[in-house]
């Protein structure tokens, strides 16, 4: 069992009262690094687990737990999901309200390399998470869906009642059964469970191996950006702040053992379990091309393109209906590519423009 923790904001209980007691694996990551740091603002108690995986570079990891160690009410303990006694002994000892489980292999194309970490991670890690919370009564598992589970599926927008069955990538296939898996524990044990298939996330700190990150990178070293299928890709992008404010809303809006007469209609209520799906997307699909124009914009360059044919696993286009979505939680990701690209490039150049990164925070991380 490999369970190291650090912990901050010891001032927390002489300052106030946690307003909730969360868990939010892979706090380390992009998305979980933004979500821990909107519920810490709000003054709730954030227990962080990550396992600083060598996917991408651990510094970029590191520097995003440096931003939220010295946070009052944030604890840190590195552990990797797939090890089920650390994650049974962190529940034990934890005792979280909610659960955020964001932890997970990502990435459509590396699961083609090696797929053994998406079992590990993904299914193996997801079941842990799941025992977790059902021994320790958590009153809400909100977990991490995928646009990919999709799959080739050509009707868009892509509806969360549409046909799931028929994954193109490993990953994908991992991202479906975690829903069914979701649903299995909230039926079988009345655990609130919500799953989010999210729609192209990027912004400040975005992971290395996704588009804008690589393109802005390709594009400020004089390399050609790789485009697949030619460039004629429709993405949904969606801000990260946009979905960090649907998780938290959904973190609030906990299923009901039965649905409402207003829900029972819906494709994201089961009518036998405590258990909701949502999409969360911008609902407007960027042309790949577009979206490399706006990034022209914002780093004053011009890219050399390599156009490329399509890629095992990648979809051609992607489009969130997200009605469900607004009608339940009231609420619809609105931010425009041409701000949420600018805000990402302003940050990647004040981030790799410092020393500071370059020595990430001593974490004392066995």
């Amino acid at each position: 069992m490999a369970m190291t923790a650090i912990h901050g904001g010891a001032k927390w209980r002489t300052e106030g009262k946690a307003t909730m007691r969360v868990l939010v694996s892979g706090c380390a990551g992009f998305i979980g690094f933004h979500v821990a740091r909107r519920l810490l603002a709000r003054r709730d108690e954030v227990i962080g687990i990550d396992n600083l995986n060598a996917y991408y570079d651990v510094r970029l990891k590191q520097a995003r737990l440096a931003q939220l160690q010295d946070e009052p009410g944030f604890h840190f303990f590195k552990i990797d999901v797939a090890d089920r006694l650390a994650v049974a002994g962190l529940f034990d000892n934890q005792r979280p309200d909610t659960v955020v489980h964001l932890a997970a292999q990502a990435g459509v194309r590396y699961s083609l390399q090696d797929p053994h970490p998406y079992v590990d991670s993904n299914l193996v890690g997801f079941v842990n998470v799941l025992e977790g919370c059902r021994h320790c009564r958590v009153k809400h598992l909100v977990f991490a869906s995928s646009s990919s589970v999709y799959g080739a599926n050509t009707c868009l927008p892509s509806a969360i009642g549409a046909e799931t069955d028929h994954p193109i990538s490993l990953y994908a296939a991992t991202k479906k059964a975690n829903e069914l898996m979701a649903h299995a524990y909230s039926h079988l044990f009345g655990l609130p469970t919500t799953g989010l298939r999210f729609f192209t996330v990027y912004g400040p700190w975005g992971r290395p191996d996704m588009a804008l990150f690589s393109f802005t990178e390709a594009i400020l070293e004089g390399r050609a950006i790789e485009l697949y299928n030619y460039g004629r890709m429709r993405r949904d992008f969606t801000y990260i702040d946009d979905i960090v404010e649907g998780i938290v809303r959904v973190l609030g809006h906990t299923p009901g053992q039965t649905p409402s007469r207003l829900e029972a209609g819906s494709d994201t209520v089961s009518t036998q379990a405590p258990f909701r799906l949502y999409n969360i997307g911008s609902n407007r699909p960027i042309e790949l091309q577009r979206f490399v124009e706006v990034l022209e914009e914002c780093l004053g360059r011009t890219a050399r393109r390599a156009l490329l044919p399509p890629q095992p696993g990648d979809v051609t286009a992607t489009c969130a209906d997200i009605s469900d979505f607004v009608r339940d939680l009231g609420f619809k990701p609105s931010t425009p590519v041409e701000f949420g690209v600018r805000r990402f490039v302003e940050w990647y150049r004040s981030y790799y423009n410092s020393e500071s990164r370059l020595e990430a925070h001593d974490l004392a991380i066995a």
